[in-house]
């Protein structure tokens, strides 16, 4: 009897034990969260947009290109170690929001318009202004050049041109594959 006395004594009690418990751990929730404003952080919120977003170089976009036709290549029966070189057609671009007013002119006579475009800014956390960009688009593939020991196999050949028009979506005109001197 006395057991279940205590049992159910516990048992009560400790709804208000949690209770204080999740009080407490609330509090210290919130304290962290308005401290954390203090402290820089590397990939936290009170960066400006543009710093959180993945920005990549034409040459950084072509090293990984060739990196990943690499593996690919290397995989290829009979194509052995590959070396590849691409090269590209434009840079990477990035579109940027605009906004269009026009006017338009009624006489007599004739009917004249105007129109005025003007790029949509917004200011970062620090104060400074800039455009706001609304995508990236990707440099376009002028060509590409591969180099293995199977280079000279049209096996091997007709293999790494399906492969690798496939991966970047380009003509076999735009490839050509030799063989490792």
């Amino acid at each position: 009897m006395n057991e279940e006395k205590e049992k159910r004594g516990l048992f009560f009690k400790a709804p208000d034990r949690w209770k204080n418990l999740i009080i407490i751990g609330g509090l210290i929730g919130i304290a962290l969260i308005f401290l954390s404003s203090y402290f820089p952080s590397g990939s936290g919120g009170s960066g400006s947009a543009e710093e959180t977003l993945d920005k990549i170089s034409a040459q950084e976009y072509t090293s990984q290109l060739e990196e990943n036709l690499i593996q690919i290549i290397s995989h290829i029966d009979g194509a052995g170690e590959a070396k590849v070189m691409i090269t590209l057609e434009t840079g990477v671009e990035t579109k940027y929001a605009t906004q269009e007013k026009s006017s338009t002119e009624s006489s007599r006579d004739k009917t004249s318009g105007t129109s005025e475009v003007s790029y949509i800014t917004v200011r970062d956390a620090n104060g400074s202004e800039r455009a706001l960009a609304v995508t990236e688009v990707q440099p376009t593939v002028k060509g590409v050049v591969v180099v293995c020991p199977g280079g000279e196999e049209p096996v091997v050949q007709q293999r790494i041109i399906s492969a690798v028009t496939t991966a970047l979506d380009i003509s076999s005109k735009r490839v050509f594959v030799t063989r490792l001197a």
